[in-house]
C-alpha cells in the first residue's frame, strides 16, 4: 500500500505528457476534447450538408459530355488533334535559299546593317553580300497512323521558339489540309521536366509533413479527381456551372479537410467556417459580377468555349472560378485559426471567450495582412502581360481598371478577399463558442475547464479516478 501513493505520483505527469503525445500525433498539439452534446450539434449540422452534398454528386454526375464523341475539332487553339514528334535534325541555311522572309527587327536598338540586309525585299541577303541565316528542322512524327512520316519546318532567325536534335514535339494534325501541311509544331513536350518537379514537390511535403504529407497528396489528388471527373464534365454537360461548382469545392473541402486533419470536433469547425465563407463569396461574386456587366468572355479560350458549347453559361462560369479559386486560401486561414483558438486555450484553461477570441484575432490580422498581399499578388502576377499592355498604350488608371479584362481580375481578386477577411472572425467566434461552451463537469469532461475545476479534475485522475 505504501506504493501506491507514489506509483500515482509518478503516473500523473508522464500521462499529461502522454495527452500532448497523443495530440502532436495527430498534428492537433494537446487534446481538448468536447462534450457528446457538442459533438452532436456539430453533426447534426454537417451530417445534413454532407448528405447534400454527396446527393449532389449523384444527381450531377456527368456520363460524359453528350456532344463530345460528335464533336468536331476545329483546330484552333487546344481544339485540334495532337501527335508526338521529335527532331531528328537541325541545319542552317540560307533564308533566301528557302523562300523565307526574314521579320523585320523589332527592337530600336538591333543592328542597323541587319535591317539593310533583309529590307531588300524577299530573298535578300545578296543585297550587300551578306546572308540571313534560318534553321531547318527535319522533324518525325512518333505516334498515330502517319508514324515515322517526316516533315520540314524553317525558323525564323528571331523567333522565340529553336529547336535541337532529339528535342521532343507536340504535333497539330490537320486531316484536311494539304498533305504536306497536314502536319506543324503546335508546342514542345514539357513531360519530362514537369513530371521532375512534380515528383520534388512530392518528396518534399513528405520528408516535412511525413504521414501528414502523404494525406496531403492524396488529398490533392483527390481535389483534382474532383475537378477533371466532375466539375468540367458536368459544366461540359449543360449543368449550371455555379451549382456544380459548390458542389464540386465542398467536396473537396470536405475530403481534404477531414483527410488531412482527422474527423475531430476541431476539423469541423474549420468546415463550417470555410462553408460560411463560401457562401459570402458566392453572393457578392453573383452580385458585383452582375452589376459591373461582366460577361466571362474575355479571351480567347473562353470564346473558343463558348463557341463549341453555346449552352455553358460564361457569366456563371467566371463565378464558378471565382468560388473554387478562393477555396485553397480558406481552407489555409480556417485552419489556422481553429489551431489557434485551441491552442491558446490549451495554454490558457482559465481564459474567459472575450480573452480567448481577442487573442485569436491578434493571430488572425497578422494572417489576414499577409495572405491577402499574397493573393493580390498572384493575380497580378498572373496578369503581368495585360497589365504591361495597358503600361505600353499609356492608358489611364481608370480606364485600365474598367476595362473587362482587368475588372475581371479586380472583382475576383476583391470578392475573394473580402470572403478570406471575413473567414477570420467568423471561425475564430465558432472555434471560441465550442472550446468555451463546456465547462469541466465534476468528472472532468473538459481539459479546457476552469481553473479549480480543471486542477481538481486533474488532482481526481492523478489519484486514480
Amino acid at each position: 500500500m505504501t506504493s501506491t501513493p507514489q506509483r500515482h505520483q509518478q503516473h500523473h505527469e508522464p500521462g499529461h505528457a502522454h495527452g500532448h503525445a497523443h495530440g502532436h500525433s495527430h498534428g492537433h498539439g494537446p487534446a481538448t476534447p468536447v462534450s457528446a452534446h457538442l459533438r452532436k450539434v456539430i453533426a447534426a449540422v454537417l451530417i445534413p450538408f454532407a448528405a447534400a452534398v454527396v446527393a449532389g454528386l449523384i444527381v450531377l454526375w456527368p456520363g460524359g459530355s453528350p456532344d463530345h464523341k460528335a464533336h468536331e475539332r476545329t483546330g484552333l487553339g487546344f481544339d485540334q488533334q495532337t501527335v508526338a514528334g521529335r527532331v531528328v535534325k537541325v541545319e542552317e541555311v540560307d533564308c533566301a535559299d528557302v523562300n523565307a522572309q526574314p521579320q523585320q527587327p523589332t527592337e530600336p536598338g538591333q543592328d542597323a546593317a541587319n535591317q539593310q540586309n533583309s529590307a531588300g525585299g524577299p530573298g535578300s541577303g545578296s543585297g550587300s553580300g551578306g546572308k540571313t541565316i534560318c534553321e531547318k528542322a527535319t522533324i518525325e512524327v512518333t505516334s498515330g497512323k502517319d508514324k515515322g512520316r517526316r516533315f520540314e519546318e524553317i525558323v525564323q532567325p528571331n523567333a522565340s521558339r529553336k529547336f535541337s536534335a532529339g528535342q521532343k514535339l507536340k504535333l497539330a494534325y490537320a486531316p484536311k489540309a494539304p498533305k504536306n501541311l497536314q502536319y506543324s509544331v503546335s508546342d514542345v513536350d514539357r513531360a519530362m521536366p514537369m513530371a521532375l518537379l512534380a515528383g520534388l514537390f512530392a518528396l518534399a511535403v513528405v520528408v516535412v509533413g511525413r504521414l501528414r504529407g502523404v494525406f496531403a497528396l492524396v488529398a490533392l489528388a483527390v481535389s483534382f479527381g474532383v475537378l477533371t471527373l466532375f466539375i468540367l464534365p458536368a459544366i461540359l454537360q449543360g449543368s449550371n456551372p455555379l451549382v456544380v461548382a459548390v458542389i464540386g469545392g465542398s467536396a473537396i473541402m470536405l475530403i481534404a479537410l477531414y483527410m488531412c486533419h482527422g474527423l475531430t470536433a476541431r476539423t469541423s469547425v474549420a468546415v463550417l467556417g470555410t462553408l460560411i465563407s463560401l457562401l459570402l463569396i458566392g453572393l457578392l461574386g453573383s452580385l458585383f459580377i452582375g452589376w459591373a456587366s461582366l460577361t466571362g468572355n474575355t479571351d480567347d479560350q473562353t470564346g473558343l468555349v463558348h463557341g463549341l458549347y453555346p449552352g455553358i453559361e460564361i457569366r456563371g462560369l467566371l463565378l464558378a472560378g471565382v468560388i473554387i479559386g478562393s477555396l485553397g486560401v480558406l481552407d489555409d486561414v480556417t485552419v489556422t485559426q481553429t489551431s489557434a483558438v485551441w491552442e491558446l486555450r490549451a495554454a490558457d484553461p482559465a481564459a474567459g471567450r472575450r480573452a480567448l477570441y481577442a487573442a485569436a484575432m491578434r493571430i488572425g490580422r497578422d494572417h489576414i495582412a499577409s495572405v491577402v498581399n499574397t493573393l493580390v499578388l498572384a493575380y497580378a502576377g498572373a496578369s503581368l502581360p495585360l497589365l504591361l499592355l495597358f503600361s505600353i498604350a499609356d492608358s489611364g488608371v481608370g480606364t485600365v481598371a474598367t476595362s473587362e479584362l482587368v475588372a475581371e481580375e479586380i472583382v475576383r481578386t476583391l470578392v475573394g478577399s473580402i470572403g478570406l477577411v471575413a473567414s477570420v472572425p467568423v471561425t475564430t467566434a465558432l472555434a471560441t463558442l465550442v472550446v468555451c461552451a463546456d465547462r469541466a463537469p465534476e468528472g472532468g469532461a473538459e481539459q479546457g475547464g476552469r481553473t479549480s475545476r480543471g486542477g481538481r479534475g486533474r488532482r481526481r485522475r492523478a489519484r486514480g479516478r
